[in-house]
């Protein structure tokens, strides 16, 4: 084994990389900071003995549905799927809501006279979801399997969130549903290809489900670093790279960093180009989270909610609009769009007998310092009459504390760098080989290259196939 790669992270893009390298005989070790592997797939005691909360990712269709990850033997390690009875559930004010099932026939009926309407939306990438998630799932460059398909998501994709929920549904209920899976891409809803995100997300959920794994998002990371190591590969932990004199004796550096880290350790490697590229490089907005630790069962009022892995908590879809919209403003909303993940419904290992976790968040502007626990408790309350007197303990991270658990995560960023305009497909420049730097030796593998956030491995293993031509090359 004569070629030889550094990892800088091991998050998921960093691990999915350094597995793809080593399958290649390519000796890998991977560098993590911390005490723990993972980045974003960690898993702690935040509140109390005994309850178990992911610290950041905690429902999964994009891994579950990764053209990369599928291909792994990641059960032989560890990693057992739990699929929720809905992936998601949007309650409202008057006690129903609108729920996401693994059939979309039964969504569709659920939804009424916008059922028809549902189903010829989602259909043809629903069927179609092994090529349709490797062309969505992949660098803008690469010749789509399908052309015909990408094609009939670009004249969907590109329009905005509400321009195709007012458009293709008259009900309020589909509308809202649609807006809240849209409004994962943490931007204002009426923005050009926001719809993206909601046609990526309701897809996955009939495709492939919303799972959650057993034990915690951690077993991601863990299944991933043991299969590394079955393959040669080693894993350091405690080990801070801060500069590349460590590396030099690396053939190829990957870093699962944004530019502002890869800036700072390896700056004076780049071109002055390159670097200044860098620097125009936009973080979007960031997000609070608040882990709870409860005597019982969330009491939603929408009885469907307690069926769900994922409850979107907004209202109509003008409610989380103007949400999402004061975000974009610099503003705080009084009425948030949270994000809820009820894992301990569905895996009792994630808290002593008879208990639950909660893990909810909303988004902030960039480097908010405003306490937003009330409002989130608020949401939940509004339908969950009773919340409040469940609640044993909490833990909050605001977006100062999601920087020190993990660098990548600037001003509360956890997508690794904002998803709007140009930067959904060019990211980390606008680049038609963005995992290579101007250092033919150093390569980025993060969420800060395509196809961005979501816990998939695709951003490490086209970084990796871009190190390995290079390698071949040299």
């Amino acid at each position: 084994m004569s070629r030889t790669a550094a990892v800088v992270g091991s998050g998921p893009n960093g691990l999915a990389a350094a597995i793809a390298l080593a399958r290649a005989d390519v000796g890998v070790t991977v560098y993590e900071a911390k005490e723990t592997i993972g980045g974003g797939c960690r898993t702690q005691e935040l509140t109390l003995p005994g309850f178990k909360h992911d610290v950041c990712s905690a429902i999964h269709p994009l891994a579950a549905g990764s053209p990369f990850l599928r291909t792994l033997p990641l059960e032989d390690y560890g990693l057992e799927w739990i699929q929720p009875e809905f992936a998601l559930a949007h309650p409202f004010d008057d006690g129903s809501a609108a729920v996401l099932s693994r059939s979309l026939d039964e969504t569709a009926k659920a939804l009424g006279s916008d059922g028809g309407a549902y189903r010829r939306l989602m259909r043809p990438f629903v069927e179609n979801w092994d090529d349709f998630s490797a062309a969505v799932l992949g660098p803008l460059q690469r010749l789509p399997r399908s052309p015909l398909l990408l094609a009939r998501f670009g004249v969907h994709a590109r329009r905005s969130a509400t321009g195709l929920a007012t458009s293709a549904f008259e009900g309020e209920q589909a509308r809202a549903l649609f807006t809240g899976l849209a409004a994962h891409a943490n931007i204002p809803l009426t923005k050009p290809m926001t719809a993206s995100f909601g046609l990526v997300l309701g897809s996955a959920a009939h495709a492939v489900g919303w799972p959650i794994p057993r034990g915690g998002s951690q077993n991601i990371a863990d299944a991933m670093a043991s299969y590394l190591r079955k393959l040669g590969g080693q894993v350091e932990t405690n080990r801070h790279i801060d500069s590349l004199e460590s590396l030099e004796s690396s053939d190829a550096v990957l870093f699962d960093l944004t530019p502002g880290q890869v800036l700072a350790i390896a700056g004076s490697w780049l071109s002055k180009g390159y670097r200044r590229n860098l620097t125009r490089f936009r973080y979007g907005a960031g997000v609070y989270k608040v882990d709870y630790a409860l005597s019982g069962p969330v009491p939603w009022t929408a009885t469907e909610c307690s069926r769900a892995g994922t409850v979107h908590l907004g209202g109509w879809m003008d409610e989380i609009v103007a949400s999402e919209a004061a975000i974009a403003g610099g503003r705080h909303p009084d009425r948030p769009y949270v994000l809820v993940a009820q894992q301990s419904l569905f895996d009792p290992s994630r808290a002593p007998e008879g208990k639950h976790t909660l893990w909810a968040y909303c988004h902030v502007p960039a480097g908010s310092t405003e306490d937003m626990t009330e409002r989130i408790e608020a949401q939940i309350e509004r339908f969950a009459p009773g919340f409040h007197s469940l609640v044993l303990a909490r833990h909050a991270m605001p977006p100062s504390a999601l920087r020190d658990y993990n660098e990548n995560y600037v001003g509360g960023d956890i997508a690794g760098g904002s998803h709007a305009a140009l930067q959904l497909f060019f990211r980390p420049t606008m680049s038609f080989s963005p995992y290579r730097t101007s250092d033919p030796r150093l390569f980025f593998c993060s969420a800060s290259t395509p196809p961005g956030a979501g816990v998939h491995g695709m951003c490490g293993y086209f970084a990796a196939q871009a190190v390995l031509r290079s390698l071949s090359a040299g």
